[in-house]
């Protein structure tokens, strides 16, 4: 099966040569990475859990857009420019997972991301059989 891409209006569009999300072999979906812009490009504030937010929101969007919601993402990755804002991210990563499932995570912390926001995150998910 050929991979297929997803693009949602409801996330910023890429800033570089990749896709929002692509599913492959017909069950699973890896996002892009997700940084703090609203749908119309524009970095949300300098804020990380304002940032945090804005990406949970960005991937939120994606995984809807792919037919997916945050109980099917199994692998995340958060890159963070200061492990210092470990606790502020996690605070709000963890209002987007149901109470008993949290997928499997790494996080690292990083020189720069792109337009010098705070945090990024990626994602895999794996679509529900239909």
């Amino acid at each position: 099966m050929n991979p297929q891409p997803i693009q949602t209006p409801f996330a910023p569009l890429p800033i570089g040569p990749y896709r929002q999300a692509i599913q492959a072999q017909g069950t699973l979906v890896f996002l892009s990475g997700q940084i703090p812009l609203d749908a119309q490009g524009q970095v949300v504030s300098d804020n990380v859990t304002l940032q945090t937010r804005q990406v949970m929101e960005n991937l939120g969007a994606v995984l809807k857009a792919a037919g997916c919601d945050w109980q099917q993402v199994v692998k995340t990755t958060v890159y963070l420019i200061d492990l210092a804002d470990f606790a502020a991210v996690n605070q709000v990563y963890g209002e987007y997972f149901p109470a008993d499932y949290a997928p499997a995570r790494a996080c690292v912390q990083v020189t720069r991301l792109p337009k010098d926001v705070r945090v990024e995150i990626d994602a895999i998910a794996v679509l529900a059989p239909g």
